[in-house]
């Protein structure tokens, strides 16, 4: 899809900048960027990469346990 976007004048050179730099289009990068930032403002696809994440490593109850300490150690009651 096709869209025009205005942006300021620094932002679009360093955009050029590091296109030319990676060997990428400027559509490509403009593409990767905005869907680095949608994925970083999603809390499901952050949880689903997490799940994905862990679901491969055995589960280490000992692990579980001194983290969930640690997170109550600086919880106030």
């Amino acid at each position: 899809m096709k869209t025009a976007i205005s942006i300021p004048d620094d932002v679009f050179t360093d955009a050029e900048d590091l296109a030319k730099r990676l060997s990428k289009s400027r559509s490509e990068l403009y593409s990767r960027a905005v869907r680095e930032y949608v994925a970083r403002h999603s809390p499901d696809q952050i949880t689903e990469a997490l799940d994905t994440l862990c679901e491969d490593e055995p589960a280490d109850g000992a692990f579980a346990s001194a983290a969930a300490r640690r997170t109550l150690g600086r919880s106030e009651w």
